[in-house]
């Protein structure tokens, strides 16, 4: 039976995070920063609590009674994950620590067995730095040639930079961020995939921003490996993962070598464990895998397309609001169907770090920065912007609050 689905109550749903209750300068906090790290509800804190104290223990090591609940609750969120993403199997769900680290597992383990000299490696100028440097990184490793699409005005990609790239070079990899972290712009992945398996490579998706807001599905996108942080999807830090297609990650070498990820060790040599574990050497974050399942857990309770419905109501209120400020200029896509939760602005004559501390004496919390993507700065001609970012305990009132402090920014500055 079908769950029935009910509007979301963002009010209601901010009493289950209790650091929303805390009060800075006589108010309750107005938490804006949810790009960067999600809070965390109740229902996650106290699933890590009862685990440390009931169950903690190592895991697949064990035949004692709480070693056996340790290992049953780590191997119940794999199939968290499979469900959440629309994945085949949940042997293809690898946790990492974070999406970052499941980046660098593509980019060392399949690039450095896949690509080389006359290879062409596609990422694009939005990209979080985690999703850059390594293939930088892996481009310098193995001589294969990295190549960019860039902006247009809008802050959305120059598609019409794909045939230009494909004439550079054999293309194996396009790395491209679902939703930019910076500027909101939701990118066309299925688009993109068709064109990079077109080519006949493969697609490295930036899940970061788009897998705690949205439903995504990693077969109908065409995707074939998703990265994903949990620490953003109100889970705890220390817990993420990758999904990739189960024949890719069969033939990849490990990542990282020692305890866990083997099947027999001899000194004349070593066979490695089958998937997902071949991947996860040494002890993994066991209490921060447990809490990122209680996570996904209250999302999906909650219902990922209504949380996205909340967030574009609450985007667009707070574009119509930023539209009152003087001198305020929104980064990104002007059309607010075609961004997410994220609002990047520029205010003339005041930093945004400036901007951010006045905002944070009054309990309203945003960040500055140039967000891990500084080629989106010099792509805006800025070094840093201001971001405000929304989740599903974000209300309108945390808009208002906003408003009203760039209001007292530009009295501050006399602008």
């Amino acid at each position: 039976m079908t769950p029935v689905r009910t509007p979301l109550d963002a009010v209601r749903l901010r009493a289950d995070f209790p650091i929303l209750a805390r009060e800075i300068a006589g108010r309750p906090l107005a938490y804006l920063d949810s790009a960067n790290t999600a809070q965390k509800p109740r229902q996650v804190l106290d699933a890590m609590t009862r685990f440390y104290e009931a169950s903690y223990a190592n895991v697949h090591r064990a035949v004692y009674q709480i070693g056996v609940e340790a290992t049953e609750a780590f191997e119940a969120v794999r199939p968290k994950v499979q469900a959440l993403l629309n994945a085949p199997s949940e042997r293809e769900i690898i946790f990492t620590r974070n999406a970052t680290e499941a980046i660098n597992l593509v980019a060392y383990s399949y690039g450095r067995t896949n690509l080389g000299p006359g290879d062409v490696v596609v990422a694009t100028e939005m990209e979080h730095h985690s999703n850059l440097v390594p293939w930088q990184a892996l481009a310098a490793a193995t001589g294969a040639e990295i190549r960019y699409i860039h902006l247009d005005a809008n802050g959305e990609l120059d598609l019409g930079e794909l045939a230009e790239i494909a004439r550079a070079g054999q293309v194996k990899l396009l790395a491209v961020v679902d939703q930019s972290n910076s500027l909101g712009t939701v990118n066309p992945i299925r688009e993109l995939a068709d064109w990079v398996h077109g080519q006949g490579g493969v697609l490295l998706v930036d899940g970061a921003q788009s897998v705690p807001h949205r439903p995504v599905d990693v077969q109908a996108l065409g995707a074939d490996f998703l990265a994903f942080s949990g620490h953003k999807l109100c889970g705890p830090s220390g817990a993420g993962g990758l999904w990739g297609r189960r024949e890719l990650l069969e033939a990849m070498p490990p990542f990282l070598t020692g305890g866990e990820m083997i099947r027999s060790v001899r000194l004349t040599g070593t066979t490695y464990n089958e998937l997902p574990w071949k991947f996860e050497a040494g002890t993994p974050a066991i209490a921060e895998v447990v809490g990122m399942g209680a996570a996904i857990d209250y999302l999906s309770a909650i219902g990922l397309d209504e949380i996205h419905t909340h967030e574009a109501a609450i985007s667009a209120y707070a574009l119509d609001r930023l539209g009152e400020v003087p001198g305020l200029t929104v980064h990104g896509p002007t059309d607010p169907s075609r961004r997410g939760g994220v609002i990047s602005f520029s205010l003339d004559g005041a930093h945004p770090h400036d901007i951010a501390e006045i905002l944070g004496a009054d309990g309203v919390c945003v960040r500055a920065g140039h967000h891990c993507t500084q080629p989106v700065m010099a792509h805006l001609g800025v070094v840093a912007t201001t971001r405000a970012s929304f989740y599903l305990y974000t209300v309108r009132d945390d808009v208002d609050r906003l408003i009203d402090g760039l209001h007292r920014v530009r009295s501050i500055f006399r602008l």
